[in-house]
């Protein structure tokens, strides 16, 4: 099983930048790709970004040309990094991974709050 630790999240304006960063813990080997997703209030949860162990990355629609998501094998850290913040970016930010075969767990960290402010 893996365990995944966000961190980074904060307070900061709007243009701002913020790098959040999950650390992963435990077998990676039933791990296809990592993710980040985010929950406002009141919405659902949605994608941000995703990143495969063979490098290939998907954005949200919102976030495109903004977000850089990373991954760095050896640290065991998957980053977020997220320029010209938003007010609508206002939300907590979860680590994600995908499992190779659709039967096994996906893991979900804590998450950690950004808030964007006018």
């Amino acid at each position: 099983q893996v365990q995944l630790a966000e961190s980074g999240g904060g307070h900061v304006r709007a243009g701002g930048s913020l790098r959040l960063s999950c650390a992963v813990s435990g077998s990676t080997s039933a791990v296809d790709a990592f993710a980040w997703y985010r929950q406002a209030p009141g919405k659902q949860r949605e994608l941000v970004a995703s990143i495969t162990k063979a490098g290939t990355i998907t954005y949200g629609s919102a976030v495109k040309g903004r977000f850089t998501v990373s991954r760095d094998s050896v640290r065991n850290t998957v980053s977020l990094q997220m320029n010209s913040l938003r007010p609508e970016d206002t939300a907590v930010y979860y680590c994600n991974t995908k499992p190779l075969y659709s039967w096994q767990p996906e893991s979900w960290g804590e998450g950690t709050q950004v808030t964007v402010s006018s």
